[in-house]
């Protein structure tokens, strides 16, 4: 199993547009964030988590010619709205795209992107067959079990999933001690941290890391991060040893 991360930063992405600060103004390209993504290979299987603004962009720079799945966490812009962008593989490989997202999440694509479901489709329309999924509930896509964890972004309960000996949790505030069971004896967590200041729905870095010490996988990455968290060179060495920052375009065995 390898896992690749598109994209690592919040919904603006980092640098933001027009913003003077020491990350935005970086070199260093593991300052440099694309909203953030996923990317899972398990055998011949390719799946997506999350479909962003810059979806496009990233399977260009990661040379993805198919996916056989699109996974949804929830309906935030930063998630879903690069969906428009599968038309070259609905294209290319003459199918529809697989898109797994619960029955919320789905309403919210249907609206957003109502041209994708209408009766009468333009022309070239994105063909999308919605997949629905429910946390705690498994599913296959071939012979990769998932199962939909529940975690809570704010007061807005959304998905994470688990593969395996892998779990991928973005956009999280509380996981429930009931969901944190749910995520033992994993190899490596990927998981979110949004900057240093308390937030509604949004981890801060210390609270990731107790999150992280609950869940207690062998590695975790952390994501999702704002310009506010700080310069990735300097933020790396002050996390514990089985802990680390993720970077767009990193490559993990699993």
């Amino acid at each position: 199993m390898t896992f690749t991360f598109l994209g690592t930063g919040t919904s603006q992405g980092v640098p933001i547009i027009g913003c003077p600060c020491e990350v935005c103004q970086s070199t260093d390209k593991k300052d440099k964030r694309l909203r953030v993504s996923g990317l899972l290979k398990i055998g011949d299987k390719a799946l997506v988590i999350d479909c962003g603004p810059d979806f496009r962009q990233q399977m260009l720079r990661e040379e993805v010619t198919d996916i056989d799945a699109i996974l949804i966490t929830h309906e935030h812009n930063d998630h879903i709205i690069g969906l428009d962008d599968v038309r070259p593989i609905n294209f290319l490989h003459e199918k529809d795209m697989p898109v797994y997202a619960d029955e919320r999440v789905q309403e919210e694509l249907k609206i957003r992107f109502s041209y994708i479901f209408a009766e009468n489709k333009y022309p070239g329309a994105p063909r999308v067959s919605l997949q629905t999924i429910k946390a705690g509930e498994k599913f296959q896509i071939g012979n990769i079990e998932i199962l939909p964890i529940e975690v809570m972004h704010g007061n807005l309960p959304i998905l994470g999933f688990r593969i395996e000996q892998f779990a991928y949790l973005t956009d999280v505030k509380t996981i429930s001690d009931l969901e944190i069971e749910k995520l033992q004896n994993l190899d490596v967590v990927v998981l979110s941290a949004l900057h240093h200041k308390e937030h509604h729905s949004h981890s801060t870095l210390a609270q990731a890391i107790e999150l992280a010490k609950r869940i207690n996988s062998k590695r975790t990455y952390f994501i999702h991060f704002s310009h506010h968290f700080g310069l990735h060179e300097e933020l790396e060495t002050t996390l514990p040893p089985s802990m680390s920052l993720a970077y767009d375009g990193l490559a993990i065995e699993i």
